[in-house]
């Protein structure tokens, strides 16, 4: 598959966490993206990516859709919290602490993006299950 142009999100593998899914559109194995990847976060009602890190990769978070409360942690490793929101970017430097918790009632839709890519080969390993292209999670 590597080498695609166009990515829909049934050519590609959902990744299944307790929290929500992940569909990374554009990576390796899918675009044979080499400087980034890029995907579809799905995080449930109540639910999120708990306090964590990517050493040596930065992230962009882009909310498409619902609220939630993004923590980043600044230079001296104290969390900044904020509301975001549709329509809302947050920048997360390599190796920075972060966390973030859908507040609202409905599914929270994000844009993430990693560069150098990396995470996304990680998360593969720890999620609770893979979905095949053209399956539902």
């Amino acid at each position: 598959m590597a080498g695609k142009r166009f990515v829909r999100p049934y050519d590609v593998e959902t990744q299944v966490f307790d929290w929500g899914t992940i569909k990374w559109l554009s990576e390796p194995r899918v675009t044979d993206a080499q400087k980034f990847s890029a995907g579809v976060v799905l995080l449930a009602p109540g639910k999120g990516h708990t306090r964590h890190n990517h050493p040596g990769v930065e992230e962009i978070l882009y909310v498409v859709s619902g609220t939630g409360i993004q923590m980043v942690e600044d230079e001296s490793g104290q969390p900044m919290r904020e509301q975001v929101s549709a329509g809302d970017c947050v920048h997360i430097p390599a190796d920075v602490y972060h966390e973030t918790i859908n507040t609202g009632w409905e599914v929270m839709k994000l844009i993430a993006i990693y560069a150098p890519h990396g995470p996304e080969a990680f998360l593969t390993t720890i999620a609770e299950r893979i979905v095949p292209p053209g399956q539902l999670p």
